[in-house]
């Protein structure tokens, strides 16, 4: 069964498509990033514009590199919700067309589903029941996965995502947008055991031990760079930035491992999806600790999957299909969805 999927949730107008949810024939993504850098982040206006203008070429290059035609898909798979509302109305309405036209099913796909599926199109036995984490610009949850479409979250951020926590603090220090991957190359190589130390951070607390809270530490950074500019001291952004890296890392990963202690024991599965999971300390740091407790590695997608992308929104759409999980002409798209 061939899926066609199509992603416009954020900054990146993509399309793909995906057999039988595990192999990809095209995943095409058409990039927003020089366009948001020059205001340090994603401005919601310009990306769905952009949306508008790449979203037919995406479609049809993907349809091309996968040597089919339009009718020969068996469904259109969509992000309908979370993520901004006027980009996310692009893809559905332009899905909703293609469906109607060509006569296809519609599937509607959560984008944090989508996120978890991403592992399904690189590693062929892994299924669930597991443990995912995905932690992204805009999202930071851990989630027992109990079906390929059945999800409980145990655990959230209740302020500003882990990638929005890098972002913020890498403009403070001076990076580009998008910030995180600056921070990891700065922090890549050091000592961030000793970065910690010459500048401490702290671990937030949370009612709920398995939430995330990221907004205390990203404005402790900037305080800490505001008060090395009023004294004119010289602050040594690499280790801040190693710092700040090896703090966020540790929450995550002392919060899942405690999270699959509780909820599995040694023979959890345990996934990490999303943006934030292409940052090189998180992968180190998650599969050294997951050693001590656990049988098997965690489960990372290569790093071009990591991103928002279509072909994992192809995967998901195809187990949602099987489910009967499908829309009608009257979907409509959502800034917010709980799962």
């Amino acid at each position: 069964m061939k899926i066609l999927g199509i992603e416009t949730s954020c900054d990146e107008t993509a399309a793909a498509v995906v057999e039988d949810g595990r192999k990809i024939l095209s995943n095409i993504i058409a990039s927003q990033i020089d366009a948001h850098k020059l205001y340090g982040g994603v401005v919601p206006e310009i990306a769905s514009r952009l949306h508008c203008e790449n979203i037919i070429g995406v479609c049809e290059e993907a349809l091309e590199k996968a040597g089919c035609k339009l009718d020969e898909v068996d469904a259109i798979a969509v992000t309908n919700a979370p993520g901004l509302i006027g980009a996310l109305l692009v893809g559905v309405n332009f899905a909703k067309g293609l469906a109607l036209a060509a006569g296809k099913p519609l599937i509607p796909v959560h984008h944090i589903k989508a996120h978890a599926a991403a592992n399904y199109l690189v590693y062929p036995d892994f299924a669930p029941p597991y443990l995912c984490l995905t932690v992204s610009g805009g999202h930071s949850q851990i989630m027992e996965v109990r079906s390929y479409t059945d999800f409980k979250v145990i655990g959230r951020s209740i302020d500003d995502a882990a990638g929005e926590a890098f972002d913020k603090a890498a403009r403070a220090l001076g990076f580009p947008y998008p910030g995180g991957v600056y921070i990891d190359r700065c922090a890549s190589g050091r000592n961030i055991l000793i970065d910690s130390k010459k500048y401490p951070l702290p671990f937030p607390k949370t009612p709920n031990p398995f939430d995330f809270s990221f907004s205390g530490l990203k404005t402790a950074v900037i305080n800490l760079i505001h008060n090395a500019e009023q004294r004119g001291e010289t602050l040594d952004k690499d280790s801040l930035a190693g710092s700040f890296q090896y703090t966020v890392c540790d929450i995550l990963v002392s919060k899942l491992i405690n999270a699959a202690l509780k909820y599995g024991g040694g023979s959890t599965q345990i996934a990490v999806t999303g943006g934030v999971a292409a940052n090189s300390c998180l992968r180190e740091m998650l599969t050294e600790r997951m050693r001590e407790h656990f049988e098997k590695a965690p489960f990372f997608p290569p790093l071009p999957l990591c991103g928002d992308n279509a072909a994992m929104v192809a995967a998901q759409g195809y187990y949602e299909f099987k489910a009967g999980n499908t829309a009608n002409m009257t979907l409509n798209a959502f800034a917010s969805f709980e799962l």
